[in-house]
């Protein structure tokens, strides 16, 4: 029998990509394996990314999870990673258990991930402790963000700041161009690299040109955050062509393993 789960998100009001990402590898994977998905999104005000913006954003997450309960969602994901990075270091696992605990108070008890907290983890989950990143955020937000996988115990060798601070720009930015950027940056001795350190960034479309050129597993946020949703719901955490964390390789959750 076909088991059916009903995908949640949080999503900043510009976000035009977690809900064309997240999407398309779950459809992928239903290629191969016989669950099915349904997606269901929630909005927080955002268009700007700066950190005034972002933490007036991160305030309406909870009414978003409450929302996102209405509908009896089996898994809800928070989709800005650099909104829970701004917050302070750490900051993910206060909000998992904040917006969780909204989920509960209104009966609809789900598992919340956030894309923060499913990037930090995944790399983990690969071996991974020296990385090179990508961001398209402004050179400060970029430092933060590098600060807050640093302090969960890796080194970021190398990074670059795209430095789009529109959030309609940033989903518009040409996921052919990645490739190119990384050629540019210094990859040597990095154990993995984060192609897109941000949920609305496209980068599916360059994740295996990226890993052939290096050599390297390439980790995104929003490919993390897949790991982590389908981790969450007992899943196996396979994706055909998206990339090595999901290639079934570092799945935590066995074929057939459901809750």
């Amino acid at each position: 029998m076909t088991k059916n789960y009903r995908i949640g998100q949080i999503v900043p009001s510009s976000n035009t990509t977690m809900e064309t990402e997240i999407p398309a590898m779950l459809r992928l994977r239903e290629q191969v394996r016989p669950e099915r998905f349904t997606f269901h999104s929630a909005r927080m005000r955002m268009k700007h990314v700066n950190k005034d913006e972002l933490a007036a954003m991160d305030a309406q997450s909870d009414r978003c999870a409450l929302e996102l309960s209405d509908a009896r969602v089996d898994v809800l994901g928070y989709a800005c990673l650099v909104a829970i990075m701004a917050m302070g270091r750490g900051y993910h696992r206060q909000s998992e258990s904040r917006l969780r605990a909204a989920t509960e108070s209104n009966l609809g008890a789900a598992p919340v991930v956030t894309s923060a907290g499913a990037l930090v983890d995944a790399l983990r989950v690969i071996g991974a402790r020296r990385i090179a990143l990508v961001a398209p955020y402004m050179v400060p937000l970029t430092k933060m963000v590098v600060d807050y996988i640093e302090h969960e115990g890796f080194e970021v060798v190398d990074w670059r700041a795209l430095e789009i601070p529109d959030n309609l720009e940033v989903g518009r930015h040409d996921p052919r161009e990645l490739p190119g950027i990384v050629a540019g940056m210094n990859t040597d001795g990095v154990d993995a690299i984060v192609l897109s350190a941000c949920v609305q960034m496209p980068s599916l479309a360059a994740i295996a040109q990226v890993e052939a050129a290096t050599g390297k597993p390439v980790v995104t946020a929003a490919v993390a955050t897949t790991f982590a949703m389908l981790g969450a719901l007992g899943l196996e955490q396979v994706v055909p062509g998206a990339g090595a964390l999901l290639s079934g390789a570092y799945s935590t959750v066995r074929e057939g393993g459901l809750r």
